[in-house]
């Protein structure tokens, strides 16, 4: 036994491998992008307590349950737990034990809670207890009716236990329904013709198609090759005549069905109850969805046949078994049957291995499928995931042809070509979908049934119209005609909240957000829109109030994380810089790959004087970005505020390679190799470049006046300094540069020194250093000698900044050793004293220029 239940396991694992062998070298659709490929639960650096945290999506467990799924298998389990639980309602004494029959009505409720065909076990436990518990035939209970309707006996015991029974599942069951009416006001669900195109036919189109799929259904059972994904729309074709052959199909399921029921009625031996029991879970449990009674939402669904199944498996068993016990048994033998079976199976299969929705070929060229716009869409939307939008409209657009009234179809196409770069034609296909809508008529209430997804086509419309600004009131109002379509289209406030934005109307923005939170205050998005509607209004403490709302909703969410640090940060209170940290921290673990946080971190380390701490998340954040301007430029102030001034020249360097064209950065490497390298040749071109770029530019203009200082060519320093007091006249520090330089003009010449350099000494001698490096200057037209700090330095890079500015370092006049009159024979004494108090003049105002430039 045990070899061969061995061999059996290798038979059964060779041909699962055998089917699915080709589906390892096909690639992920559908949710195995989200579940696996977006998945940061199964990246290396994810800590392995994430899996006991987080669903199989990634997502953490205590946010999103998804039961709708389970619905059909929960409702399954309770219905078969109810129907066995009530078999064992029948005493040794054939006396009523009401402890199954309690049970059983508590667990009718729950599976009627999970499916509402959960309450058909009461029909199924009703046969059982007639027919199967009390053995009675239909002939007998004829026979019983008869003779009590003619007075010659009372009902036998045995008939009134069950009565009594019958009645309490009965009463159980009508007070189900009736809770179930309540919930649903009375009012069935309205579908459309694209749920279930029957529905709305005419008679005797509609009485045709619905008992025409009785049929397929059964074929589906017995035959289950052709499965779908979905029956909706046009996968099955209407029967519209009594011509129509497929009503042969109807009759011959009638004649089957009524046959074996008759059989199973008429007789009470142990096949005949077999049979019944078979019949009572293929037949009651599907009623609610045969469509005979009332309508639902779908045309053929095979999730409805998993308690049907359970019967057809027994029936199918208890036919194998009396067909072999009467003929040959080796002819019918297992082995035989089990090879069939799994040939057909792995033929049937291997093709389908690969893909889920991907079934161009079977699904497409199939009968059961081609006329089902859906399936086309289905395509579609696996190629889009794939980034292939071209083959994509193909089949959006075959969609379209096979179902021309289908909104979602031109939806699809809208969004394919808008993906295209395609925005007329997009705004074409949006249009014939908004055409299809169920039109307002003016003073009536709109009652129509609109499928949620298809009033997007608003929403996308004029998302696209939007880019447009001459077209922003048209797209505003599409928003308004979804929302008066349903008032509470969530999407379509939030959308309009944004436009509203875009339009410079923040007050209406924020109450397009607040109505939006009236429907959903518990969406921590919203409360994040409300803190940018905030920010806009320039209301910092409501924004950061709101950005924390949002937290407590979802401590984890990435936006609101980022934005209140930043605002946070950019309040310069002290106080804050703690939690703005932590936040950042967070929102790096959440998006590690993004520099932007590493770049606020190290600005909050900048203000707390970390210069380790922030040297250490620059360097980062330029690793994540290479070119990163904002952090490269703070990067190299960072330095040269450490005095490390020749560490942020190669910063410097990198930083003009990406973005050669920023000034500030210029400007503070002019002053360092001016300052620290002697290489004023190297900062005037600095200077110059910055010139070249924007001649009105006083910071650039004045260094370059400080280079000719410098250079002690102080003739060109002065025409240089009068052009740059002509274009700021009202800045101060240039008025007194301006002095100096004239003032040391006139002790030269008082001296009889030359004011300019001699030819040989060339353009690269320089002064020796003596001033004072600043920290904080504005180096910007109009700051002049204004104090400035680190904190206005930062410009962050996220959407929403809070006055984010950048500073540089501002060169100034100085005094160098070579400035020292040198003595001649032919000078008398008095002539060198008064040239000394000149000089000592001088002296003291540099001074006293130093102190006002370094914020002493």
């Amino acid at each position: 036994m045990a070899l061969m239940l061995w061999k059996e396991i290798l038979l059964l694992t060779g041909l699962v491998v055998g089917c699915y062998w080709n589906s390892l070298s096909c690639g992920f659709v559908f949710d195995d992008v989200s579940a696996i490929l977006d998945n940061k639960d199964l990246r290396p650096a994810t800590p392995l307590s994430n899996l006991f945290l987080n669903d199989f999506w990634g997502t953490p467990m205590a946010e999103v349950t998804g039961v709708v799924g389970r619905a059909e298998l929960l409702s399954s389990i309770f219905l078969l737990a109810a129907f066995l639980t009530y078999t064992r309602s029948k005493g040794a004494d054939h006396s009523i034990v009401w402890t199954p029959i309690a049970l059983t009505v508590v667990l009718v409720a729950a599976a009627t809670l999970c499916k509402e065909q959960g309450i058909t076990v009461i029909g199924i436990c009703c046969v059982h207890e007639v027919f199967v518990a009390q053995g009675f035939t239909l002939p007998m209970l004829l026979d019983a009716l008869l003779q009590v309707l003619r007075g010659k006996d009372g009902f036998p015991y045995a008939i009134l236990q069950t009565i009594l029974k019958l009645i309490v599942l009965i009463i159980s069951t009508l007070l189900l329904v009736i809770i179930r009416v309540q919930v649903i006001q009375s009012q069935l669900p309205v579908f459309t013709r694209f749920d279930n195109p029957a529905a709305v036919s005419l008679t005797p189109t509609r009485q045709l198609t619905f008992n025409y799929l009785l049929p397929v259904n059964a074929w589906l059972l017995l035959n289950p090759s052709e499965l779908c994904c979905d029956w909706t729309m046009g996968t099955i074709p209407l029967v519209e005549s009594l011509l129509d052959l497929r009503n042969l199909a109807t009759l011959a399921f009638y004649s089957l069905l009524g046959l074996l029921a008759y059989h199973s009625l008429r007789h009470s031996h142990c096949s005949a109850k077999t049979i019944l029991m078979a019949l009572s879970l293929i037949v009651l449990p599907f009623i609610p969805a045969s469509n005979l009674f009332f309508p639902v939402g779908f045309v053929v669904a095979e999730r409805v046949l998993y308690v049907p199944s359970m019967g057809f498996c027994v029936l199918v068993a208890h036919g194998f078994r009396t067909v072999s016990n009467k003929g040959n048994p080796q002819l019918l033998n297992g082995c035989s049957c089990k090879c069939v079976l799994f040939r057909n199976h792995a033929a049937k299969n291997g093709p389908r291995a690969c893909t889920l929705f991907l079934f161009v070929d079977c699904a497409v060229s199939s009968q059961v499928n081609k006329n089902n716009a859906k399936l086309w869409n289905n395509v579609g939307h696996a190629l889009e995931n794939q980034n292939d939008y071209k083959k994509a409209l193909r089949y959006f657009l075959q969609a379209t042809r096979v179902q021309p009234d289908d909104i979602g179809a031109h939806m699809n196409v809208g969004r394919t070509y808008k993906n295209l770069n395609m925005s007329k034609d997009a705004e074409d296909a949006y249009l014939v979908a908004k055409s299809l809508m169920p039109q307002i008529i003016p003073g009536k209430k709109y009652a129509t049934r609109v499928a949620p997804n298809h009033l997007n086509v608003y929403i996308n419309l004029a998302n696209l119209i939007r880019t447009n600004d001459s077209r922003l009131e048209e797209a505003d109002q599409l928003y308004r005609q979804a929302i008066s379509m349903r008032p509470d289209f969530k999407q379509a406030y939030i959308s309009r909240g944004e436009l509203l934005l875009k339009m410079n109307k923040p007050s209406e923005a924020r109450d397009a957000y607040l109505r939006a939170l009236e429907l959903d205050n518990a969406n921590a998005d919203l409360w994040y829109n409300l803190a940018i509607v905030n920010i806009e209004m320039k209301e910092p403490s409501e924004a950061l109030k709101n950005f924390n709302h949002a937290l407590e909703l979802n401590p984890r969410h990435k936006l609101a994380l980022f934005n209140s640090a930043l605002l946070m940060q950019e309040s310069g209170e002290p106080r804050f810089r703690p939690e703005a940290n932590r936040r950042f921290l967070v929102y790096i673990q959440e998006e590690p790959d993004d520099a932007n946080g590493y770049f606020n971190l190290g600005m909050l380390a900048m203000d707390a004087d970390e210069n380790a701490a922030a040297e250490r998340w620059m360097r980062e954040a330029i690793r994540l970005q290479a070119g990163f301007r904002s952090a490269l430029f703070n990067l190299a102030l960072l330095y040269s505020q450490s005095r490390r001034e020749l560490d942020a020249l190669p910063v410097l360097d990198e930083l003009l390679r990406y973005h050669p064209e920023h000034v500030k950065g210029l400007i503070l490497k002019g002053d360092i190799l001016m300052n620290h390298k002697k290489d004023t040749q190297g900062a005037k071109v600095c200077f110059q470049t910055i010139l070249r770029m924007d001649p009105t530019n006083v910071q650039g203009k004045h260094n370059l006046c400080v280079v000719y200082f410098e250079e002690r060519d102080l003739p060109r320093a002065e025409r240089c300094l009068e052009e740059t007091l002509a274009m700021a006249p009202h800045e101060e520090y240039v008025r007194r540069h301006l002095g100096i330089v004239r003032g040391k003009m006139a002790a030269m010449s008082a001296a009889r020194q030359p004011l300019s350099p001699a030819p040989a000494e060339g353009a690269g001698v320089s002064a020796n250093q003596e001033r004072k490096e600043e920290e904080g200057r504005g180096a910007t037209t109009g700051n002049g000698e204004g104090n400035g700090n680190k904190k206005n330095v930062r410009k962050s890079s996220s959407t929403k900044t809070l006055a984010g500015q950048s500073h540089s370092q501002s060169e100034h006049l100085g005094t160098s050793q070579t400035d020292q009159l040198q003595r001649t024979k032919s000078k008398s004494t008095k002539e060198i004293k008064d040239i000394e108090k000149k000089r000592a003049a001088a002296l003291k105002r540099l001074e006293e220029i130093e102190r006002i430039l370094s914020g002493d």
